[in-house]
């Protein structure tokens, strides 16, 4: 498994260390500055503009998903709120949410210029 984020931004580097600090060993949180996106099936587009999570079938998951994933990966308590970003009514809040958070990232705490997203 493996949480793709991106490395320019600092509120998103932050988030990803907070994560990776509790996921298990099997699971790698990289930047994708630091990958090949073609092994992944993924543009440089679509890692600009949200993170991702890569299951072990391969399978891609695009922001609230990839988060809710991630937190289900950590476990214990973070397991049911991150169950909870993938099904109704709990998707209904965290899709349009993760959709604010990443457009305005670059204001955020830690947040740098290269944090905003491509026009």
């Amino acid at each position: 498994m493996r949480l793709i984020f991106d490395g320019d931004c600092g509120f998103c580097t932050k988030s990803a260390r907070w994560i990776e600090a509790r996921l298990p060993d099997d699971v790698d949180v990289t930047p994708w500055q630091l990958l090949d996106l073609e092994e992944f099936g993924l543009s440089r587009r679509q890692v600009t503009v949200a993170a991702w999570w890569i299951d072990d079938a391969g399978a891609t998951h695009r922001g609230h998903e990839a988060i809710g994933r991630a937190l289900i990966a950590a476990g214990g308590a973070w397991s049911p709120i991150g169950r909870s970003f993938l099904i109704p009514p709990g998707s209904w809040i965290a899709r349009p949410s993760y959709a604010v958070i990443a457009r305005y990232r670059h204001k955020l705490p830690g947040a740098s210029e290269a944090c905003g997203l491509p026009e």
